[in-house]
């Protein structure tokens, strides 16, 4: 598990251990892709030998589950978050109110009608 860690991790923001776990699945997804995406075209492949793709299939299923793209979860950047995350700011609903509010988001200003 240690293997996954990040050897150095300095985002700038508030951190928790969900916040660091989730940065761990980030490197460890970005660095097996490549090899996640070759063994999915084997096998996807039907013109391969079925024992070929069968081992493909089994090479990838004992793949750690942090190189796995649905591990990865949106989190806030301030408070880290897990839920109720606004993807172009990153951050929860209650931040981003706070932070518009405050004008600190440049370009959201509040709704009147």
């Amino acid at each position: 598990m240690s293997m996954f860690r990040a050897k150095k991790f300095d985002l700038g923001c508030y951190t928790n251990i969900q916040i660091i776990r989730d940065h761990s699945k980030r490197k460890a997804f970005e660095a097996a892709e490549p090899e996640r995406q070759a063994l999915r075209y084997i096998i996807r492949n039907t013109t391969l030998p079925a024992r070929t793709r069968a081992i493909a299939q089994l090479q990838l299923t004992q793949m750690h589950c942090y190189t796995r793209p649905t591990q990865i979860r949106n989190r806030c950047i301030l408070g880290g978050k897990g839920r109720g995350i606004l993807s172009d700011f990153k951050m929860s609903r209650f931040n981003f109110r706070l932070q518009a509010l405050a004008g600190n988001l440049p370009g959201v200003k509040k709704a009147s009608w």
